[in-house]
């Protein structure tokens, strides 16, 4: 079964423009930023392949065969690309550890993460969703401070980047960036650091700004912790319009594990239910609580602990 699922991705592979556009990877990987080279063409064909083939049967049947193609991809590419062809491992490294994490398995996602952090000749911008999926899957985890310190780095490598091919998307990560290091110190209490981290600047949810999301989520949940709940009402809304929209398709960064655009919507829907419950709306809340577990429990499956409720990083406590 694992060879001929490698032998149908193969195949698929050979027979696709290397132009041709893949909703799925924009969907669950967001590599639309990156440069259209062949290796990462090939990649994204490979990614399409392989999480379409672990989402439609959701079995460790179907996961174990989908990391196979990406594990074959990645060893393929570091045998013959050299430098050129980072970006495409550190996608196909994004896409495992998005797998892993869907299976439960944090540990071995972060060391995926952490894989793509070591890729010197990685873009920017797969660089720096590693690090942003390292610090969410430490906070889903509780490693509270261990996250303070990676958001610490995420923002130094972000200082020392030479790389002019992220130029254009620099405001979003850095957002997303300054986001992150504000989260980290609202899990560990420092409001005062966090309030450092957020202004309606950095955290616009503009016109072909959608990259923002995690940044404008993680400022929802700052101002619904610290009670400006009609501001943080006003971003809830705003993402789950915006992203609804999108409808899975066209998402233009890259994102890995619990920091993937699926987990922003759900995030939003879930702290936009929590917060009318605080607010005495009960009905409008379940509403959009029951909306969120339907959610979850269609991307994780009913057995995955997302699929039984909002247990999640993005979703603050009642």
């Amino acid at each position: 079964m694992l060879r001929r699922a490698l032998g149908r991705a193969v195949t698929q592979i050979s027979a696709c423009s290397c132009s041709v556009t893949n909703p799925m990877v924009l969907r669950f990987c967001g590599t639309s930023g990156l440069s259209s080279s062949q290796e990462e063409s090939v990649a994204r064909q490979m990614i399409q392949y392989a999480l379409s083939h672990a989402r439609s049967q959701k079995s460790g049947e179907s996961y174990a065969q989908a990391m196979l193609v990406l594990e074959q991809g990645v060893s393929n590419f570091q045998a013959s690309s050299g430098d050129s062809g980072e970006d495409a491992i550190g996608v196909l490294l994004l896409a495992m550890s998005t797998l892993l994490y869907e299976r439960g398995e944090l540990g071995d996602a972060i060391e995926k993460l952490q894989m793509v952090h070591r890729l010197e000749g990685a873009s920017l911008l797969v660089r720096v969703a590693a690090l942003e999926g390292i610090v969410g899957l430490r906070l889903e985890n509780g490693e509270d401070n261990a996250s303070r310190m990676q958001a610490n780095n995420y923002l130094q490598l972000l200082k020392g980047s030479t790389d002019t091919q992220a130029s254009f998307a620099l405001d979003a990560v850095t957002s997303r960036a300054k986001a992150i290091k504000g989260l980290a110190d609202l899990a560990t209490g420092e409001l005062n650091t966090a309030e450092l981290s957020f202004s309606d600047e950095n955290t616009n949810l503009e016109e072909g700004k959608i990259q923002k999301g995690n940044a404008v989520l993680s400022y929802g949940e700052y101002l619904h912790a610290t009670g400006n709940f009609s501001l943080a009402k006003d971003l809830y809304e705003r993402i789950i319009e915006v992203f609804e929209a999108k409808d899975g398709f066209d998402y233009p960064y890259p994102a890995a594990a619990n920091m993937v655009p699926e987990e922003v919507l759900l995030g939003a829907t879930c702290g936009l239910g929590q917060l009318l419950s605080q607010s005495g709306k009960f009905n409008d809340s379940e509403e959009l609580l029951t909306k969120a577990l339907n959610m979850a429990e269609n991307h994780f499956g009913s057995t995955h602990p997302k699929g039984r409720g909002c247990t999640y990083l993005h979703c603050p406590p009642v």
